[in-house]
């Protein structure tokens, strides 16, 4: 291979010569088609112009509400469905609720909520505790780290 026989690995296209004479393929109206405000010199409509009907962008203030970026969206768990793991899961994590089939993803947050009730002591963490979730796990013997 020599340096004036290396070629680039992506083509391109030659550009469109407009208005350069019917024979190029591109004369008389110049790909403008016939009159009209799109074929003007300068013509056109301005970005967010929708025909003369009340654009978009107008309409936007009238559509109410809120939705916070910042919300952090918990898969619960009830402590009462902690009686149905096996017996040698003495510690609760998400890993664990995942492996239990309990949530769909452990690396997402994960909440217990105090419905049920507890036949047997769990370690609990890192996972968020209601107060009332943290009172049974506690009474059953058990404890919540933070």
């Amino acid at each position: 291979m020599q340096a004036h026989t290396v070629r680039s690995a992506h083509t391109r296209p030659n550009r469109k010569r407009v208005g350069r004479g019917d024979g190029s393929g591109s004369g008389t109206y110049s790909g403008r088609g016939m009159k009209g405000q799109k074929a003007r010199s300068g013509g056109g409509v301005r970005p967010g112009f929708e025909g003369g009907q009340n654009p978009q962008i107008k309409g936007l203030p009238m559509l109410r509400g809120f939705r916070n970026p910042f919300r952090v969206e918990y898969q619960v768990v009830n402590v009462g469905r902690l009686a149905s793991l096996p017996e040698d899961a003495s510690g609760i994590s998400p890993a664990v609720l995942k492996a239990n089939g309990m949530v769909k993803h452990a690396d997402k947050p994960v909440k217990l909520l105090g419905g049920g009730e507890l036949d047997r002591a769990f370690v609990v963490s890192g996972v968020k505790v209601t107060a009332s979730a943290k009172a049974r796990i506690e009474a059953a013997g058990g404890s919540v780290e933070a």
